[in-house]
C-alpha cells in the first residue's frame, strides 16, 4: 500500500508530464497504470487523494448465511439450486458456510479393496505342465484358463527365475538357407547402425560448429552450413553418404567450399566489431555498433553489421518478461524421488502412488484421493469428499495402512509436493506405519504418471460421457465409489491377460 505522499507525488508528476503514463511510471518506478489512472480520477473529483483506505463491512450477514445453508440442506445439498434461488454466494463460500454453521454434514466415503485366495495345487500342476510341455506356453496357459504372464509368474514363485521354463533339448542347428537369411539380417542391421551413427555425428557437429540445437533438422540448414558439416565429417564418411543425408547437391558443395576458401573481405571489420562489443560491456546492438564504426571512419550498412554480428554470435542482453508465479517456496524439506518414473513392481505393496483430483459438477466440487498399487493398478484405498483437506488424505491413508498392518510389506508411498503430504497428521501416520516417503519434482506431473493415468481413465469412462446436470452431491459421490469398485473387480485390463486387478491377483494366488 502506498502512502499519501507517494500517491500525491505520482499524480502531480503525471499532470506535469502531460498525462503520460509510461513516462511517469518510468520516472518514479511505481505504480501500475490502472492505479495511476484511479489516483488521477480521484484527484480531479476531490482536488486531493485520500489519506488512507477504509476497510469495508462484511458482504453477507449472519441471517443471509443461515438462509443459504438451510436452503442448501433442504434441497438435497444441491449448490446449483441454492445459487439459482438466492443469487449468492459462490460454491466454495457455500461449502465453507455449511462446514461453519452445520459441522459434520459433509459426507465422505472410504473404500478398501478385497481379496480371494487361489489354491496352491492348481499352480503346481500348471507349472509342471509348463516345464514338460510339447507345445507353446500360450497353448498351456489357454488350457488352464490363465494368461501367459501369470503362468510364468507362478513358475518364478515356485521354482525361481534361474530355472528354465522348458526342459526339452534344443533343436538341431539352423540349416544353410536359414543361416544365409540370418546373415542378411545381420548385414541389414549393420547398415542401419551406420546410418544412425552418421545422423548422430551430423547433429553433434552441427552443435559444435554451428551452435545449433541437438534436435535441429539437417535439411533446414543452409548450403553453406551443410558444406561446413561435410568438410568436418569427410575423413570418416564418404561424400555420397553425406550428400544423401544432408540433401546437398554435389555442385553446391564444391561451390560453397570454394567460397569458404576465399579470404573474407570483412575480416578486419569483424575484429573491430568484436572489440567494440567486448569493450562496451557486451550491451551494444547493431545500431550503436554501426555508430561506433562510423567514429572510426568505417562505413557499412546496418544489414552488413547485423549479418556479421550474427555470424560472430554477438547478441546484446535483453530483459525477459517473467511469468507470474504464486510459488512461495518449500514449506518443509522434500524427500528424494525414489520412484523416478519407474512404475513397474514385481510384487504387490511395493510402490503406492497417490494424488488428489477435482471433479466439478453443477451441484459443486468433489475431490478424490486414491492409492494405486503399481503391481497391477489395483486401487488399494480411496477417499471421496467435498473438501480437499487433511481428513481426506488421512482417512485414505489409514485404510491403506490396514492392508499391510499384519505383513512385513513397507511400500514406498509416492506423491507430489502438495501441502496435504507434509502436514503433521500425514507424517505421523507414515512414521508409525514405517512407510517410505517419495515425492515428485516441483511442477512435474509425469513423475506421478501411474496415478495421473488412473484419473484420466476415470474421467474418460465415467465423468465426461455423462450429464450431471440433475445429480446431487451424494449421488455423484456414490457413482464415483461404485466405479472404483467396478474398476477393481470387473474392469478388464489387457496388460493383465484380460483380467481385472482382483481377478489377476486371484489367478496368482495373491491377497489383494
Amino acid at each position: 500500500m502506498y502512502s499519501y505522499e507517494d500517491r500525491i507525488r505520482a499524480v502531480r508528476l503525471y499532470i506535469k508530464l502531460g498525462k503520460r503514463l509510461a513516462a511517469t511510471i518510468r520516472r518514479l518506478g511505481y505504480p501500475t497504470k490502472n492505479s495511476l489512472k484511479s489516483w488521477h480520477r480521484e484527484y480531479e473529483q476531490c482536488h486531493d487523494v485520500r489519506s488512507g483506505y477504509v476497510r469495508s463491512r462484511p458482504k453477507y450477514s449472519l441471517e443471509q448465511k443461515e438462509a443459504a445453508v438451510d436452503h442448501y440442506l433442504n434441497h438435497d445439498c444441491c449448490a446449483a439450486e441454492t445459487l439459482r434461488a438466492l443469487g449468492y454466494p459462490g460454491r466454495g463460500t457455500l461449502v465453507a458456510w455449511v462446514e461453519e454453521l452445520r459441522p459434520g454434514t459433509v459426507k465422505r466415503i472410504v473404500g478398501k479393496a478385497g481379496c480371494v485366495p487361489k489354491p496352491r495345487e492348481v499352480k503346481q500342476a500348471a507349472v509342471i505342465e509348463l516345464c514338460t510341455r510339447d507345445e507353446s506356453a500360450s497353448v498351456v496357459a489357454q488350457k488352464i484358463g490363465v494368461s501367459r504372464p501369470t503362468l510364468y509368474n507362478w513358475k518364478n514363485k515356485l521354482l525361481g527365475r534361474e530355472v528354465p521354463a522348458s526342459m526339452k533339448r534344443p533343436k538341431n542347428p539352423a540349416s544353410t538357407p536359414e543361416r544365409a537369411e540370418l546373415e542378411r539380417q545381420v548385414e541389414s542391421l549393420r547398415r542401419d547402425i551406420r546410418q544412425l551413427q552418421l545422423e548422430h555425428d551430423i547433429l553433434k557437429k552441427a552443435h559444435e560448429l554451428l551452435k545449433k540445437g541437438l534436435g535441429v533438422d539437417p535439411q533446414l540448414l543452409s548450403n553453406r552450413e551443410k558444406t561446413m558439416l561435410v568438410d568436418a565429417l569427410r575423413p570418416i564418411y564418404a561424400l555420397p553418404e553425406l550428400f544423401a543425408v544432408l540433401g546437398l547437391a554435389r555442385s553446391s558443395y564444391f561451390y560453397h567450399r570454394a567460397r569458404l576458401r576465399v579470404s573474407d573481405k570483412f575480416a578486419d571489420v569483424r575484429r573491430t566489431i568484436t572489440s567494440i562489443f567486448e569493450l562496451n560491456h557486451r550491451c551494444y546492438g547493431y545500431r550503436r555498433i554501426r555508430a561506433a564504426l562510423g567514429r572510426q571512419q568505417v562505413f557499412i550498412s546496418e544489414k552488413v553489421v547485423r549479418r556479421l554480428m550474427k555470424q560472430e554470435r554477438l547478441a546484446a542482453a535483453t530483459t525477459r518478461r517473467r511469468r507470474y508465479g504464486s510459488y512461495l517456496g518449500e514449506i518443509s524439506p522434500a524427500p528424494e524421488n525414489l520412484i523416478n518414473r519407474d512404475f513397474q513392481a514385481a510384487a504387490p505393496n511395493q510402490k503406492w502412488p497417490t494424488d488428489i483430483t477435482e471433479l466439478q459438477i453443477p451441484a459443486g466440487k468433489v475431490y478424490l484421493s486414491p492409492v494405486i498399487d503399481c503391481f497391477d493398478g489395483l486401487v488399494i484405498s480411496w477417499s471421496i469428499g467435498t473438501r480437499p483437506d487433511a481428513e481426506l488424505v488421512n482417512t485414505m491413508l489409514d485404510a491403506a495402512i490396514e492392508k499391510v498392518a499384519n505383513t512385513n510389506d513397507r511400500p514406498v508411498i509416492h506423491s507430489d509436493r502438495g501441502a496435504h503430504y507434509r502436514w503433521p497428521g500425514w507424517l505421523s501416520r507414515i512414521r508409525n506405519a514405517k512407510l517410505i516417503r517419495s515425492m515428485s519434482r516441483k511442477g512435474c506431473s509425469p513423475d506421478n504418471a501411474a496415478c495421473e493415468g488412473f484419473f484420466g481413465r476415470l474421467k474418460t469412462e465415467l465423468f465426461y460421457p455423462r450429464d450431471w446436470q440433475a445429480t446431487t452431491m451424494d449421488q455423484f459421490i456414490a457413482a464415483v465409489d461404485s466405479y472404483i469398485r467396478w474398476y477393481n473387480e470387473k474392469r478388464i485390463k489387457i496388460s493383465l491377460g484380460s483380467l481385472s486387478p482382483l481377478e489377476y491377483r486371484q489367478s496368482l494366488g495373491l491377497a489383494a
